[in-house]
């Protein structure tokens, strides 16, 4: 047996071509059962963006994205600031900050207050002043603030929306080394919205996060060398940058991988430790990976036959929306005894009675 999977390529251009600001977003990843379209649109991560996702097994995208970023500490003059930050003294930040945006004109300093007003840390929130403090971190060559920025034009935070603008500080940001802008700007490559659609270029500039260690980016690629777009299709490229993905904790990463073991593509075969994974991703509330898994659990291959088991996660995958009709016939034929078993299981997996 097989497991099947989808075009996550497809999926993750989906999900580009409406891409939305936000703190996270979600690369061209797994599909839902069905094969997702062209790739769809990425969504803009923060320091956790995300464009396009499609999901594994025939996963199905997660978004994962980028998480908002907080300068980092790479400037000596920034050090002080930063490490009350990270102690969580926002109004000594704050201080230290706008002093050494008066005596030096610091521009990471004058990030740190752009991410401080975004947040509501020590000061009351405000997004046209972070965006303020952020534009003028930008215009001083600060790429985090660059980055920030266009997050806030892309997502229109404290002023209009002005996508084309934030492709520009992406681009910018990108050209001085930043990942997570080289992560968006490849989602609005992908969207070709923004930006023409541009599948190799999107490939390339997902290489660079890739690289960088974003596993958003790292499973965004795979879809790539899997499907052959954008790059030369590998297989065994595509394995590795699942696993990588996979172990930097990308659950959509994990359940792709899965698939990938059990199926053996562009990987020697190992059942055993795809059906591990899948157990893994099925209980972090994966979908994909519950349907997965139980049809693996009721037909046999890869794992010793519990149909017990196998109705308890094919229960849950359904409630999320990952109905199965060929696994309600392989389990229609169970004692009812056994049924009620899964069903004491399901209850207490959602905690009810």
């Amino acid at each position: 047996m097989r497991i099947a999977r989808s075009s996550l390529l497809g999926a993750a251009l989906m999900l580009a071509s409406h891409a939305s600001a936000q703190v996270s977003l979600s690369p061209p990843g797994a599909a839902p059962e069905k094969p997702a379209a062209a790739p769809a649109k990425p969504a803009p991560e923060k320091p956790k963006a995300r464009p396009s996702a499609a999901k594994k097994p025939a996963p199905e995208p997660s978004p994962q994205p980028a998480a908002a970023a907080t300068p980092e500490p790479d400037n000596p003059n920034v050090d002080l600031v930063y490490g009350a930050f990270q102690r969580g003294l926002y109004k000594t930040a704050y201080d230290l900050a706008m002093k050494r945006v008066q005596e030096n004109g610091d521009p990471k300093a004058m990030t740190m207050l752009g991410e401080l007003y975004k947040n509501g840390l020590g000061v009351g929130r405000d997004d046209a002043k972070a965006a303020e403090w952020y534009k003028r971190g930008a215009d001083a060559g600060d790429r985090e603030a660059m980055f920030e920025l266009g997050m806030i034009r892309l997502e229109g935070r404290g002023s209009l929306v002005n996508r084309p603008e934030a492709a520009k500080l992406f681009a910018s940001s990108a050209k001085l080394g930043n990942p997570k802008a080289a992560y968006n700007l490849a989602l609005l490559y992908l969207g070709g919205e923004v930006l023409p659609q541009d599948v190799r270029r999107a490939a390339e500039l997902m290489r660079v996060a890739a690289d960088a260690g974003n596993p958003e980016a790292e499973y965004a690629l795979a879809t790539f060398y899997k499907e052959g777009t954008g790059v030369p299709k590998d297989l065994e490229k595509a394995g590795r940058l699942l696993q990588a993905a996979t172990i930097a904790g990308n659950i959509d990463a994990e359940v792709e991988y899965a698939i990938a073991l059990f199926n053996g593509s562009g990987m020697p075969k190992n059942e055993a430790a795809a059906v591990e994974l899948l157990r893994k991703a099925a209980r972090q509330n994966n979908p994909i990976a519950q349907n997965r898994l139980a049809r693996v659990l009721a037909s046999g291959n890869g794992a010793p036959v519990d149909k017990v088991e196998a109705l308890k996660w094919h229960t849950i995958a359904k409630t999320a929306g990952k109905g199965d009709p060929e696994l309600d016939e392989m389990l229609s034929t169970m004692s009812p005894q056994d049924k009620a078993k899964a069903a004491a299981a399901v209850h207490k997996w959602f905690g009810t009675k």
